[in-house]
């Protein structure tokens, strides 16, 4: 089984304008890998290719040996992806939100309604399971994105700026969690504008600047010999 997610020469773009222009990336099979850069550098459109949301113009993408073009269900099956702003279905309780989801990938029946109560309680969710989610506070909100990136099992998730927008204590309380879920042995890999959130969870970081890759290292390499994360982030964004 290959044992990781190999993102070669990507190109995606929209018209005229490529937003996204030859990123080469690869995630190792149980890391935690942070992809950071400025507003429009090509964060979320790398991300969308990699869960099959945006076709790319060129290059490939492996998920752990599946070829997300040839291969899609497959690739598909493999991910879990928490998106940066809430997209539940306003009219199901947060308990049919997950068992909903589960249908995408064709589980359905006790198994799914056991694995969304399991979710439910891991999250802390279960005195909610049958309200509406805009009943739910933000960081509830939150909590849900994930549980329900992970209702179908994924290998690899991948969260689009998974604390933005929430206070500092829920912050550390989300941190908490997703190290939780590394020690389980998912993969994960996530955008952020937090710097110290990245510095905090990621072994490896990726930067990308203008649609290219300008640096993946691991994360005490890009900040040897004293420097911060937040200085060798302004001096390859901003070169």
């Amino acid at each position: 089984m290959n044992d990781r997610i190999a993102v070669t020469n990507l190109v995606k773009r929209y018209g005229k304008r490529t937003v996204v222009n030859g990123v080469s990336a690869d995630v190792n099979r149980g890391e935690v890998v942070g992809l950071l850069g400025p507003n429009g550098a090509g964060k979320t459109t790398t991300i969308n290719a990699i869960v099959g949301l945006a076709r790319p113009d060129g290059g490939s993408i492996s998920v752990f040996g599946y070829d997300n073009r040839e291969q899609w269900r497959e690739a598909r099956r493999a991910i879990g992806l928490a998106p940066q702003e809430y997209n539940f279905d306003r009219y199901l309780s947060i308990r049919d939100v997950l068992i909903f989801q589960a249908g995408y990938f064709g589980l359905r029946g006790p198994a799914v309604r056991a694995r969304a109560d399991m979710l439910l309680e891991r999250f802390g969710l279960s005195s909610k399971a049958h309200q509406e989610y805009t009943k739910l506070s933000g960081g509830m909100k939150r909590r849900l994105t994930l549980a329900r990136a992970l209702i179908h099992e994924p290998q690899l998730v991948i969260l689009d700026e998974p604390t933005a927008g929430v206070d500092v204590e829920l912050r550390l309380e989300l941190w908490d969690l997703l190290r939780e879920l590394n020690g389980d042995g998912l993969t994960i890999f996530l955008t952020t504008h937090y710097l110290e959130e990245a510095e905090e969870l990621c072994k490896d970081i990726a930067i990308i600047r203008e649609g290219r890759i300008v640096a993946q290292k691991p994360t005490q390499e890009l900040i040897a010999d004293g420097a911060s994360l937040q200085d060798v982030f302004l001096e390859l964004t901003r070169a």
